[in-house]
């Protein structure tokens, strides 16, 4: 005997965590839902504009750098997007962790990310978490968390700014004064490289040198003046260096 089976009861459906909806579907699934497209809309502007002040406002005022502000704004969006879009799937905490395990070893096979760019990366990477999976706090809470974010590293690079001299960073030298490389003249040629580069050395370590022509390689350690960027200096020392 075949038993009559129960109707459908909104109500228990949404309990169980499912969307109900008396709009019009397409093999089950709703064409339109503008609760959820205002939702989407609202919470990807807020967060691409948190992105953006971390992005401009904090990172690229105080390093000066461009070469990594669009690869922030495409993870933010990407993250994002991918979060919101799987919250629907009841997304549990152990999932989140393994995104951030795979980001967390990515390398780029043009240059080894800095760790102050791999920093930032996390930062936008925890912000758009935040905002994709946050569908059960108030907007106050919401906007308070990702305030706080960015009171934090504005702090932080506020400080770090007063009590360091910059970031440290190196030049590769060839020199042609072979004279000068002994021990004896190192303040000589710590002179001479300060007057020839126009930095201010603060160590420096003698590499290959070539007696045929007189010259020979040198590593120089210099802190970047505000705003200065360096990605040459990675091009030139991966170059040259690379069969050493």
């Amino acid at each position: 005997m075949i038993q009559d089976l129960p109707e459908f009861d909104p109500a228990i459906a949404e309990e169980f965590g499912y969307a109900v909806t008396n709009g019009t579907t397409f093999l089950g699934v709703p064409l339109l839902e503008l609760t959820n497209l205002y939702n989407l809309l609202l919470r990807f502007a807020f967060n691409f504009l948190v992105s953006w002040v971390i992005t401009y406002l904090v990172y690229r005022k105080k390093n000066g750098r461009n070469e990594y502000c669009i690869t922030f704004l495409t993870f933010a969006s990407a993250m994002f997007l991918l979060i919101f879009l799987m919250e629907s799937v009841k997304l549990q905490i152990g999932l989140t962790l393994g995104l951030f395990a795979i980001f967390g070893v990515i390398r780029y096979r043009t240059e080894t990310v800095p760790v102050r760019e791999m920093t930032y990366l996390f930062v936008i990477i925890t912000v758009a978490v935040i905002n994709g999976l946050a569908l059960n706090i108030s907007y106050a809470e919401l906007v308070l968390a990702n305030i706080l974010v960015i009171v934090l590293l504005t702090v932080l690079e506020y400080f770090t700014g007063r009590t360091s001299k910059g970031r440290l960073t190196t030049k590769i030298v060839l020199y042609d004064r072979i004279e000068n490389i002994v021990p004896e003249r190192r303040k000589e040629l710590v002179a001479d490289i300060e007057k020839r580069i126009g930095v201010k050395v603060e160590a420096l370590e003698i590499g290959h040198v070539d007696f045929l022509r007189d010259a020979a390689w040198l590593k120089v350690s210099y802190y970047l003046r505000p705003g200065e960027s360096d990605s040459i200096n990675k091009i030139v020392r991966e170059r040259d260096f690379h069969n050493e």
